[in-house]
């Protein structure tokens, strides 16, 4: 069973094409018979995501800091729940538990998320990568800048070793069995 990390968007205001996007690669997910682990909030794509793969047979581990206990957003969707103090804890297990990390749309929060395992990817800490899934061109502007940035020898070896893009779901699907 392939373990996939998910990070991404649990805020609910954003456009309908991220929803649909979070429930096609939920519902791949179920189909390959793969585990997600995530943040286990109940809400935004994280939950779509969870919802979508549970509901295609997926195993769905959340990685649930205190703080999401306390304020009562903890997913009803948990296969296994791993309780974390905080969000850097979160992010180190999920990397421990994982195969391959997938990004989906989000915030600053999913952007820390990626750059804390590309940046522990590059310095050899773990040989995973994380896949952008550019739904809609959302990781268009991440990925010029990447380009920029090696552009101007700030990347060692290309920023492809560690982060990837998926364009569709196939991609995706791809990136992940060869993980």
């Amino acid at each position: 069973m392939k373990s996939v990390a998910l990070f991404c968007a649990a805020s609910e205001n954003i456009e309908p094409l991220y929803f649909e996007a979070a429930n096609e690669v939920g519902a791949m997910l179920g189909a390959m018979g793969a585990e997600l682990v995530y943040g286990g909030a109940r809400f935004g794509l994280m939950e779509a995501t969870a919802k979508a793969a549970k509901g295609a047979g997926a195993r769905i581990v959340g990685v649930v800091p205190d703080i999401l206990v306390e304020r009562d957003r903890v997913s009803t969707l948990l296969d296994e729940r791993v309780m974390c103090r905080n969000l850097s804890e979160r992010k180190d297990i999920m990397l421990k538990r994982s195969e391959v990390l997938v990004a989906l749309p989000g915030g600053v929060g999913t952007l820390d998320e990626i750059f804390h395992v590309a940046a522990a990817a590059t310095i050899g800490y773990h040989s995973k990568r994380v896949v952008l899934y550019n739904a809609g061109g959302y990781w268009n502007a991440i990925v010029g800048a990447l380009k920029e940035m090696e552009s101007k020898g700030f990347l060692r070896g290309g920023f492809e070793k560690y982060i990837s893009v998926a364009e569709n779901i196939d991609e995706l699907r791809d990136f992940i069995e060869k993980a």
